[in-house]
């Protein structure tokens, strides 16, 4: 496993995905949608990489953070001005938000890729041990005790 997640690794996954996602759709949808989804593939790919380029440079310290901030409002608005055109030439929406998406299963498989290693010697609860019952997983933070068990 790797020891951190690289820019790399989420791009080559978003490449086979997206040439899957593109030849499949060219033969079960149409022409029209699979160029809309490369488009829509290729679009947020360049997307990915300045969105990664600009957060390297703010989350480091340095002068350079303020003009990273204003390239990356320049960044959201030169994309919302590629969609529209993009849909304003006749890009199929359905297959261009499909392409936009891509990335996300993209980032989550390099994530999971890059994920430290499980410690088998790592100190654990028992299974039957109470401590499982004071912790709300969905709340992510202990459970609150209901009103009605504190008056019992």
């Amino acid at each position: 496993m790797a020891d951190r997640m690289h820019k790399s690794a989420v791009l080559g996954w978003n490449l086979a995905m997206s040439a899957g996602a593109g030849a499949a759709s060219w033969a079960l949808v149409s022409p029209r949608f699979a160029a809309s989804l490369v488009l829509g593939a290729l679009v947020e790919s360049v997307n990915f990489r300045t969105l990664w380029r600009h957060a390297e440079v703010i989350l480091r310290a340095g002068s350079a953070r303020v003009a990273a901030l204003a390239a990356f409002l320049l960044r959201f608005l030169l994309l919302g001005a590629v969609l529209f055109v993009a849909l304003h030439l006749g890009a199929d929406p359905l297959g261009f938000l499909a392409g936009l998406s891509i990335i996300i299963p993209a980032v989550l498989l390099a994530a999971w890729q890059a994920r430290p290693a499980v410690d088998p010697n790592a100190p654990s609860l028992a299974a039957d041990d109470p401590a499982w019952d004071a912790w709300n997983p969905w709340a992510a933070r202990e459970n609150q005790p209901d009103d009605d068990e504190e008056s019992s």
